[in-house]
């Protein structure tokens, strides 16, 4: 069970965020060059105080953790060979000599406390959201100021659900794009898959649980659904359309539990385990309620980008616009390395939870991505579902990648670079929608 503490302060230690869920685990950043060398990871974490023993992401095949055995050993760690990262469980009396060896030690750049994140659908009802999307489209069009484009594209930005596709495969062009993400592989990173899922027989799916006595299928949906909008088929039974790369490799990390929550531990095992298997994109639709930019996940983030691997994550449901709130651009998505993705609804207009750029160095919403009423893959029986969310929004962006690696070989940070060049601006500030609305390759 998640406790809530008033995290540590200090030079070294991570901020983190009063009342934040944390698990009373710590979260040890490594230097870049101790980070090259995994028995010098290991040495230095078995170095701290309380520390009994460490195991490594690379003593499993595949780099697959088992966390159920990594969380059974007293004051055990776990390195993340692979992110250069570790989490520790000391004994709490031995906090303050962690504390001093963050500032002394240089192999260590930081000490965190261990979050819960959760994921992050929206729980405002469809028919809400589609009132308050007219009402916002209704007062731009008597009260707006000049925007990024003119009224006459302004009207055509105006999408709907047809037979044959999703209203956001439509809006970012993936239905006359000539990519499908073959040879591309994909990482979902949520609360798993439903394995059974019609739509997806016959298709290979890798997929692996990092969540202790829950298997990779999903229990939950929100996983499922994600991974329906960035990988789906190109021709579901259903006729319509809701899939991006069709043809992309699916790798299915269950590291949110069936309650739709998980910690640092889950998530770092699940990128970890993704980077080793060769995953070009990870896309994670969860989150933290923290301001605050994590070093540790701005430390993996980086370290993915080199090995090749671009991590989308989204910014954040914690706004309510029609309140006056605009929120924040939560960990993992406000660290500088990883891409964050905003919502938008039907009309290209921000979504009303859709969190805003913090004013915070890496805090930025980096691009948009349709969020609002987006039909995809669930468990069965109900087979699919219409929900909302920068959640949904993200796997748009993480599928939209998939075609783009495929059409130009690009990866890692000159992948990020050619998917934010290629967003269509809007009249969206770039406050909300960062550089504006994501769109699939055309040739």
């Amino acid at each position: 069970m998640p406790i809530t503490l008033d995290p540590p302060t200090g030079v070294g230690i991570g901020s983190g965020s009063t009342g934040a869920a944390t698990t009373g685990r710590w979260v040890v950043v490594l230097s870049d060059d101790v980070q090259s060398d995994e028995s010098a990871m290991v040495a230095t974490v078995g170095s701290i105080a309380g520390v009994s023993s460490v195991a490594s992401s690379t003593d499993f095949a595949a780099s697959a953790v088992d966390v159920a055995q990594v969380t059974q050993v007293p004051q055990g760690a776990t390195v993340f060979a692979e992110l250069g990262v570790a989490v520790v469980e000391a004994n709490p009396g031995y906090v303050d000599t962690m504390r001093t060896t963050a500032v002394t030690d240089s192999r260590i750049i930081a000490i965190e406390p261990e979050l819960v994140h959760y994921a992050i659908q929206d729980s405002l009802s469809a028919d809400y959201l589609r009132g308050y999307r007219d009402a916002a489209a209704n007062l731009y069009e008597h009260a707006a100021p000049a925007a990024a484009v003119t009224d006459a594209e302004a009207e055509q930005l105006r999408f709907a659900d047809t037979a044959d596709s999703t209203w956001g495969l439509i809006a970012t062009k993936v239905l006359t794009s000539t990519r499908d993400g073959n040879g591309i592989k994909v990482a979902v990173l949520d609360t798993g898959f439903f394995l059974a899922h019609p739509d997806f027989i016959g298709r290979p799916i890798n997929a692996q649980s990092f969540v202790a006595g829950e298997t990779a299928d999903d229990g939950h949906g929100h996983g499922t659904h994600c991974v329906g909008t960035s990988c789906g088929p190109a021709a579901p039974a259903t006729r319509r359309r809701y899939g991006i790369a069709s043809a992309a490799d699916i790798y299915v990390g269950k590291v949110l539990n069936n309650q739709g929550s998980g910690t640092d531990l889950n998530i770092l095992a699940g990128m970890s385990w993704a980077i080793r298997s060769g995953c070009k994109i990870i896309s994670m639709s969860l989150s933290a309620n923290v301001a605050t930019v994590s070093a540790a996940y701005t430390a993996a983030g980086r370290r993915a980008l080199r090995a090749g691997t671009l991590v989308v994550a989204a910014a954040g449901n914690n706004a309510s616009r029609r309140f006056g709130n605009f929120g924040f651009v939560a960990v993992p998505a406000n660290s500088p390395t990883i891409m964050a993705v905003a919502a938008v609804d039907a009309n290209i207009n921000i979504a009303d939870f859709s969190a805003r750029s913090n004013p915070i160095a890496g805090g930025s919403v980096d691009l948009a991505a349709p969020g609002v009423d987006v039909y995809s893959s669930w468990p069965m029986p109900q087979r699919y579902n219409t929900i909302s969310g920068t959640s949904m929004a993200t796997p748009h962006v993480a599928g939209i990648a998939a075609l783009w690696s495929q059409a130009t070989g690009d990866i890692g940070g000159a992948l990020w670079s050619t998917v934010v060049r290629s967003t269509k601006r809007t009249r969206i500030p770039s406050i909300d929608a960062g550089a504006g609305l994501v769109l699939a390759p055309q040739q």
